[in-house]
């Protein structure tokens, strides 16, 4: 059973049994007091040690938000760069859950800490000092009754009389503060229910706000970390590709050094110990110096460095080669040495000696040594390859057999029948496909248009990369684009099975991106594009049926001109050298009689024709016809159109035709020769004029700054895609073709 209650008459009789109850009232006010003061002293540590976290997370998130990761290369795929975003992105998660636990510090103070305390000092301390005041009152009235009980009966009535009066005065004020504490106790015992509770519900209310909150957070994130754990796996799946080919790399350098020596046709560098002599009795020295060599200037540039000091370079030395002789050991006691004449000092010899025999012959081929008499310098260094697949009729039905025997295992041809043979398996047909490609003289998307592939996907937002690739895969031969659009029908279809097969477009990408690009060179900084090469197959994977489909779009044909939009600064700065639109190509020179008589013969060049690019400023604009346009404007042709449209001639005309070997915007003369300016037909280019309708300031020293109004002469097409040339004021430069209207 509980406490007893305490009722108001047993205060006028005051018996033992109603003191034990008073008691044990008392007994558990003390213990709720010792209770609360115990909680308080808790809850104080509590959010001392939640600051202290506090302080320890946001410590944590400002150095997640302070670290930056360096890549290696001179661009980041996207995924790299969601990846080193994401560290700023847990940096802010993290933020945004401390402002949540700091409020809910702030809350757990004001519904907790304080209501406990208040109750604990108002009610649970008033009821103190009640006890006090009855204690005090109980010794008062019964110290009177003693007293008066003691009296003599002999006393007079007056002063028994007055003694009866002063102690029931006193009896009167014990039995009301009796009943006042009385009432105290219970009012208390009962107050403390909800007055405790109370607060421990708010606090529970603030601390699952907090949790929900940062469930809320966690939803919000929920996307994030989706997209990241993608961009994560795919890097994963870059860098084993990419590891792989710098083992292999290292593998073929180790076992021959040699040939993979870094050189180029402008320079070639190493170590050489140079001998430097001093005054007698000293003699000479040899020191070691870093030595790069200018083949076209003949010089020789070295520069000391001795990796034991702790790497310290010291200055640079330039000196001009006459000539270069090798040193026999018979004419000097030291291996490896050859003997440079230099003009810049006249009858002075510089003597170097080389690190090895194959160190040594490759300074004598690089400086064009010379044998001394009797001597023969008889190796020279050439790196072969032997390669037996060529991209023709038989490779492209090699490639047609491969694929349809790995898709239906069921094909019916003369020419190479590779599903007939139960012994091959699609792991072996796979392979018989890529060691194909592989083998091919030049890769299947081609050395020349490598670096531009590689340019598109390091920048750009996604839609223009699209159109990008578009672009150039339409400059690959006629023969790469049909095997290559093949492939990428086929890995389409691949990829749509990718959750049984487990070959995603990524994935895809990271097998396949060596094997159709790769530079000439093999170089370690090389495979570290190896993750933009798989982006590109990614997209042609993706994007297949529009980019093999039909060729990029361009403006129609048609002789009126675009409506020019006033461009902004911001669409001139789009036209700088690091940034320029992928093309704007107007392939008006043709018109539709000429290619339509062509006939299938020609597909090819009419592809080639119509590169244009939705991204380009000049595209923009529109393509209504003349009737269509203003009359003040129905003139005003773009240089495209304008420089195409006077006559039938079918002399080669810049920026409207392709030629065979070169890249676009290159225009050739059909004899093979360069026309006089006397021959050239009265549509050249170089007697056109155009006049500025937007003002221009030129970003760079090749561009021309113009206001409105002014003259350009001698206008022709740029090879730069969105530009032309022209003069003004006797300086010849780049122009915004968008900022211009042909007169």
């Amino acid at each position: 059973m509980g406490l007893h209650p305490l009722e108001f008459s047993e205060c006028y009789l005051d018996s033992p049994g109603f003191r034990e109850k008073i008691k044990a009232h008392e007994a558990e006010l003390d213990k709720t007091n010792r209770f609360i003061k115990e909680l308080y002293k808790d809850g104080k540590n509590l959010i001392n040690a939640t600051k202290q976290l506090g302080m320890a997370q946001r410590k944590f998130a400002h150095c997640l938000g302070e670290f930056q990761f360096e890549y290696v290369g001179d661009a980041k795929t996207d995924d790299e760069k969601c990846i080193d975003e994401s560290l700023q992105e847990f940096s802010s998660f993290l933020k945004n859950l401390e402002e949540q636990r700091e409020l809910m510090m702030r809350n757990i103070t004001e519904t907790l800490m304080k209501p406990l305390e208040k109750f604990r000092k108002d009610h649970l301390g008033t009821v103190r000092a009640e006890r006090k005041k009855y204690e005090k009152e109980t010794e008062k009235y019964y110290s009177s009754l003693e007293k008066l009980l003691n009296m003599s009966a002999k006393k007079k009535d007056t002063q028994l009389q007055e003694a009866d009066s002063q102690v029931e005065t006193v009896k009167l004020r014990f039995q009301e503060e009796s009943l006042d504490y009385v009432c105290k106790l219970q009012e208390i015992q009962e107050r403390k229910k909800f007055e405790c509770v109370e607060p421990m519900l708010a606090f529970f209310q603030t601390v699952f706000t907090f949790y929900h909150q940062g469930f809320e957070l966690a939803n919000d994130f929920d996307h994030y970390k989706k997209a990241l754990q993608i961009n994560i796996q795919n890097t994963r799946s870059r860098f084993e590709g990419a590891r792989s080919e710098v083992y292999e790399l290292m593998k073929r350098i180790r076992e021959t050094p040699q040939e993979y020596r870094q050189t180029s046709p402008i320079s070639c560098e190493g170590y050489l110990y140079v001998q430097e002599k001093r005054p007698p009795p000293f003699g000479s020295s040899w020191v070691k110096r870093y030595s790069t060599f200018v083949k076209e200037q003949k010089i020789l540039h070295m520069v000391t460095f001795d990796h034991r000091s702790g790497g310290k370079i010291g200055e640079t030395e330039s000196v001009t080669l006459k000539s270069c002789l090798r040193k026999t050991t018979d004419m000097f006691d030291r291996r490896f040495c050859l003997e440079l004449d230099i003009t810049d000092r006249p009858g002075t010899v510089l003597t170097v000696q080389a690190l090895s025999e194959d160190d040594h012959k490759f300074w004598m081929q690089a400086m064009g040594g010379k044998e001394p008499t009797g001597h023969y310098l008889g190796m020279t260094y050439s790196k072969e390859r032997g390669i037996d697949a060529q991209l023709d009729d038989v490779g492209l039905s090699l490639m047609k057999n491969s694929i349809s025997a790995i898709e239906t295992r069921v094909e019916e041809s003369d020419e190479v029948d590779l599903s007939t043979s139960e012994d091959w398996d699609v792991k072996t047909v796979t392979s018989t496909l890529k060691l194909y490609l592989r083998s091919l003289p030049e890769p299947l998307m081609t050395y020349g248009l490598y670096k531009e592939f590689i340019s598109l996907a390091k920048g750009g937002s996604p839609e223009s990369r699209i159109q990008a690739v578009h672009r150039l895969v339409h400059k690959l031969p006629e023969k790469n684009r049909q095997v290559l659009g093949l492939l990428m029908k086929h890995l389409a279809n691949v990829a749509a099975h990718s959750k049984q097969n487990l070959m995603t477009v990524a994935n895809l990408g990271v097998v396949f991106g060596p094997t159709l690009m790769r530079p000439q060179e093999d170089t370690v900084a090389a495979i570290m594009d190896l993750k933009f090469q798989n982006i590109v197959v990614e997209i042609l994977i993706e994007h297949n049926e529009k980019i093999f489909a039909d060729a990029p779009e361009s403006c129609p044909l048609s002789p009126a001109a675009p409506v020019f939009s006033a461009p902004t600064r911001q669409s001139k700065k789009s036209l700088n050298r690091q940034n320029r639109p992928l093309a704007v190509y107007n392939p008006q020179a043709l018109d539709i009689q000429n290619v339509s008589a062509v006939g299938d013969g020609s597909s090819l060049a009419a592809d080639e024709t119509s590169m244009g690019s939705n991204e380009s400023v000049s595209s923009q604009s529109s393509s209504a016809s003349a009737s269509e346009m203003p009359a003040e404007k129905s003139d005003h042709v773009p240089l495209s159109t304008s420089l195409s449209s006077g006559s039938n001639s079918r002399a080669p005309i810049a920026g409207a035709s392709w030629s065979a070997t070169g890249d676009p915007g290159e225009s050739q003369p059909a004899s093979g020769t360069a026309a006089s300016d006397e021959e050239k037909p009265e549509e050249s280019v170089t007697s056109r004029k155009a006049k500025a309708v937007y003002p221009c300031e030129a970003e760079h020293d090749s561009e021309l700054s113009f206001q409105v109004g002014a003259i350009f002469n001698a206008v022709t097409q740029s090879r730069e895609p969105g530009w032309l040339e022209g003069e003004l004021e006797g300086k010849r430069g780049l122009i915004p073709e968008n900022y211009v209207e042909m007169l």
